[in-house]
C-alpha cells in the first residue's frame, strides 16, 4: 500500500507565527497562519486542506461505484466544508459538509442518491473522520 507524506514548519507564537506546509509528491508549499485559520486572513489552514482531501476522495469513490453499476460520470463537482469551533478544550473540527453535483448520463435520480449515500459512508476520507458530523447534499444534472 502506498504512504503518503507531506511536511509542516511553525514559526513563532501562536498568533503571530508563520507556516508553511509541502506536498512531497508536487513540491508544491503553502503558506498558513493564525489569521488564515481562524480568522479571513491569506493562506491555507489545516481545515482546507481536509476540505480538499475529503472532496477528492468523496469524488473518487462515488465515481468508482458509479462504474460498478454500470454508469460512466460525465462529471463530479464536489465541495467540501470543513467547520472548525471552540470546544471546551481549546478547539475542535466538528464537521465537513459534501455539496456535489454530477452529470451522469441514463441514470435513475434514486439510484443516483443512494450510490451518492454510499461514497459518502465509504470513502477513505470519511472513514477517517468518522467521529465528525458528515452531511451530504447531492444534485444530478442533466
Amino acid at each position: 500500500m502506498k504512504t503518503n507524506k507531506a511536511h509542516a514548519n511553525w514559526q513563532g507564537n501562536l498568533k503571530k507565527g508563520i507556516g508553511t506546509v509541502k506536498l512531497n509528491e508536487s513540491g508544491k508549499e503553502f503558506a498558513y497562519n493564525f489569521s488564515s485559520r481562524f480568522e479571513d486572513g491569506k493562506g491555507t489552514n489545516p481545515e482546507e486542506l481536509i476540505a480538499a482531501a475529503h472532496a477528492g476522495c468523496f469524488s473518487m469513490a462515488f465515481s468508482g461505484l458509479l462504474t460498478e453499476e454500470g454508469y460512466e460520470a460525465k462529471s463530479i463537482d464536489t465541495t467540501a466544508k470543513v467547520t472548525i469551533e471552540k470546544a471546551d478544550s481549546g478547539f475542535k473540527i466538528s464537521k465537513s459538509e459534501l455539496t456535489t453535483e454530477a452529470v451522469v448520463p441514463d441514470i435513475d435520480k434514486n439510484i443516483f442518491k443512494e450510490l451518492a449515500a454510499k461514497a459518502k459512508e465509504n470513502c477513505p476520507v470519511s472513514q477517517a473522520l468518522s467521529s465528525l458530523e458528515i452531511t451530504l447534499e447531492a444534485s444530478l444534472k442533466e
